[in-house]
């Protein structure tokens, strides 16, 4: 039996949450939430390991129509943020709109019929609308090297971490050294024998002035709600500043890069490791990282940095490219996540094509909400709707508004299609690629995730003020669409 919903939504973290909010206070109630997971969370119900927190301050990271007052310090744990969302799920009664444990394994544009055909583990739905609100950091990646399937020992990646795996005394390999990797290092290099961190490039460390929050604090936000906004604020404007580095001029960078050195110097006293620990690309170029405790682990004594690339990896050991063999009894792989999101490669549109098929050959969207031959599809921190210098959060806010206010037009007037227009989308990415140009992210001596593969374009973040992306995703500008009412 299928069954058939005005509005599918696809995900149950941050944006799914807030789309569930939205839609119920507009006054749809024909919707539903798919989820593969068994509870709802998202990125946060999926990152257990040691030391998984937020980088974005507390005060920041949580919705506008949620506020929190009692959180427990600056930057939110993972139980602490997953904590927040079950709390807003159930303050707003939301709930029930959830379905678990169902993985989307296909959706089908019909021209005919104008619906979604969805294929799911739990079976088969039709929509008239289809929104993703699967984040950028679902799935894990793990590169394809050499001799990785004659490893005998245990491996994980760090979305996946076995809590059942005792590293006490172990050798262990830790290969990647982004943002999960600078934080589960210190929690795990008290406990092992020998920690070998196989770095590719060093990350941009900057300081992360983590502390707790005082119960007097709490108090105070929660009496006084102006004073948590103000706050907010702050942060946001501080936060927004990265964009000088980002995509307005790299001689910025100075201030920024000043902090990182400090840190360096002041927590590495041995030259040679602070050698290896030197980034040599400009910051921003890759996602520079808050740790106060990153530097301090690595130079422990059981602590080795190597910075030879991987040759191949045997049965106990690694091999470098300079020959040198690395005992190890477990590999952690901190190497990131894979793009575009699995869920672009099941989508597919009126032409038959999916929205991986049409990513790959040049990252595309409409403001990140919407994608040019995909009717009725509408996304969250899609291509060039993530921010590089803001809170995912505030971004997901003002596209889930913007998303919410496609479909109350389409209910006000009575439209059965709705479909950017090819020619709005291409002066949208026309815009973005020429204020890519000469980004940081583009031209700041790095490879990441920010470029596509031959490091030449800006793989999906937005080149402007969050500001003024909140601006122009106010109102759905329905100009800019092709609508029918058949």
């Amino acid at each position: 039996m299928t069954e058939h919903f005005r509005v599918v939504v696809v995900g149950a973290g941050f944006a799914g949450i807030a789309m569930a909010v939205k839609l119920q206070d507009a006054g749809f109630d024909d919707f539903v939430v798919l989820e593969r997971a068994d509870d709802l969370g998202g990125t946060w119900r999926a990152n257990t390991y040691p030391g998984c927190a937020c980088d974005v301050p507390s005060p920041l990271y949580c919705y506008s129509f949620a506020p929190n007052p009692d959180w427990t310090r600056t930057y939110g744990t993972q139980p602490e943020i997953l904590a927040y969302l079950q709390s807003v799920a159930a303050k707003f009664d939301v709930v029930q709109r959830f379905r678990y444990n169902t993985d989307l394994r296909e959706a089908s544009w019909d021209e005919t019929e104008s619906v979604w055909r969805i294929s799911t583990s739990q079976g088969a739905y039709t929509a008239d609308v289809l929104v993703s609100a699967i984040g950028p950091f679902s799935e894990g990646q793990i590169p394809k090297l050499a001799g990785i399937e004659n490893f005998a020992g245990a491996q994980f990646h760090s979305l996946h971490w076995d809590h059942e795996h005792d590293l006490t005394g172990e050798r262990v390999a830790v290969i990647g050294t982004g943002a999960s990797a600078v934080q589960f290092i210190p929690e795990i290099q008290p406990k092992v024998g020998q920690l070998t961190v196989f770095q590719r490039s060093a990350p941009w460390i900057v300081p992360r002035m983590d502390r707790g929050t005082l119960a007097v604090e709490r108090a105070l936000l929660k009496r006084i709600p102006l004073v948590g906004k103000a706050i907010r604020g702050a942060y946001y404007t501080g936060i927004e500043g990265f964009g000088l580095v980002g995509f307005v001029d790299k001689r910025f960078r100075h201030p920024f890069e000043l902090m990182g050195r400090l840190q360096l110097l002041r927590q590495v006293r041995d030259p040679e490791l602070r050698r290896k620990l030197t980034p040599g690309y400009v910051i921003g170029c890759k996602r520079a990282i808050f740790s106060d405790a990153y530097f301090p682990a690595l130079a422990q004594p059981n602590v080795e940095v190597v910075t030879a690339g991987i040759a191949e990896i045997r049965e106990r050991s690694i091999v470098t490219n300079d020959g040198t063999e690395h005992p190890v009894d477990t590999i952690i792989w901190g190497t990131g996540f894979g793009m575009p999101p699995q869920i672009f490669d099941r989508v597919f549109g009126a032409d038959g094509e999916s929205i991986g098929e049409k990513y790959r050959v040049r990252p595309q969207s409409y403001l990140g909400a919407a994608n040019a031959g995909f009717p009725n599809f509408f996304s969250t921190l899609g291509p060039f709707g993530a921010a590089g210098n803001q809170s995912a959060i505030f971004m997901i806010e003002a596209q889930v508004g913007y998303i919410v206010g496609a479909l109350k037009t389409m209910r006000d007037r009575n439209i059965r299609r709705v479909d950017v227009r090819a020619d709005v989308q291409e002066a949208f990415l026309a815009d973005v690629a020429e204020r890519s140009r000469d980004s940081t992210w583009v031209t700041g001596g790095c490879r990441s995730y920010y470029q596509t593969p031959d490091g030449k374009h800006n793989a999906g973040l937005y080149p402007n003020w969050s500001f003024e992306y909140k601006r122009r995703t106010a109102e759905f500008d329905s100009e800019s669409y092709e609508m029918s009412t058949r």
